[in-house]
């Protein structure tokens, strides 16, 4: 991607007006006076390389981050080092850290915000979201969704037990949640798909690297998820062929789930 291109803008902000939640089918008039090539930037950014540090005093971005393609972008929490936030294409991370009003109420520990994998994102300056937030009232609606998907992602790791595969469950239930509603997700034959090593699921649900591959192999032998195809760009895909009967899991206690025998 030509970071320095002017097609290349044009075609990325064409992307964003179609595709990215908080701005897709706004106001095209709105939108073009305000997207000028000149006033957003494009960037990679690369893997385990921090981007910023969400929560600190005193500390507001200037600038909202939309991920074209790439990633996920995940948020570490201290002293735990647990991922609280996963965001993937199509979304935007940084709602909870620009200085709009609503920002003085949200207050947590000094969490890490970085990409796991290589990601291109858009840099939408802090100017354009207030005017937006002002103009628009679906886009308001929408950046207070995201406000409210964040702690809802978080509301399902309170339920995430030291039961493993009751955490894995409540991780995969909270992402089919995030994206159905972003309307990124299912894909074709109500599969959900996502790029989820098993690093960043045992760093999220507290659990060993081990545990998570014995407990991802039981789901893929019962039916829950499906096997990875050759034809995989990634090696870390999760494919979710169940998701109703992953619900189940996700409020299940030790006796109920027959297919894991670890005691």
């Amino acid at each position: 991607m030509a970071q320095d291109g002017k097609k290349s803008k044009i075609q990325v902000l064409k992307h964003l007006r179609e595709h990215n939640y908080l701005f897709k089918s706004l106001d095209n008039d709105l939108l073009g006076n305000l997207f000028k090539p000149r006033q957003f930037t494009i960037e990679k950014l690369y893997s385990n390389r921090p981007i910023y540090t969400a929560f600190r005093e005193d500390f507001v971005l200037e600038h909202l981050y939309a991920v074209i393609e790439g990633g996920p972008i995940i948020m570490r929490s201290t002293p735990l080092d647990r991922i609280i936030a996963i965001t993937y294409p199509r979304n935007c991370f940084g709602v909870r850290s620009l200085d709009l009003s609503f920002r003085k109420t949200y207050h947590a520990f000094p969490s890490l915000v970085e990409a796991y994998k290589t990601a291109d994102v858009i840099k939408i300056p802090l100017e354009i979201i207030k005017t937006l937030y002002q103009e628009s009232e679906t886009f308001r609606e929408r950046y207070l969704f995201l406000l409210e998907l964040r702690e809802k992602f978080q509301y399902h790791l309170l339920n995430c037990s030291t039961y493993p595969p009751q955490a894995v469950a409540s991780l995969l239930r909270a992402l089919i949640y995030q994206e159905r509603k972003l309307g990124n997700q299912p894909q074709d034959n109500n599969i959900f798909v996502f790029d989820l090593s098993v690093d960043v699921i045992a760093r999220t649900c507290q659990l060993n690297h081990r545990t998570v591959e014995q407990v991802i192999k039981a789901m893929t032998q019962v039916g829950l998820l499906e096997k990875n195809r050759p034809t995989d760009i990634s090696k870390d895909l999760i494919r979710i062929a169940n998701p109703e009967e992953l619900k189940q899991v996700y409020g299940a206690t030790r006796d109920k789930v027959s297919w894991w025998p670890l005691r």
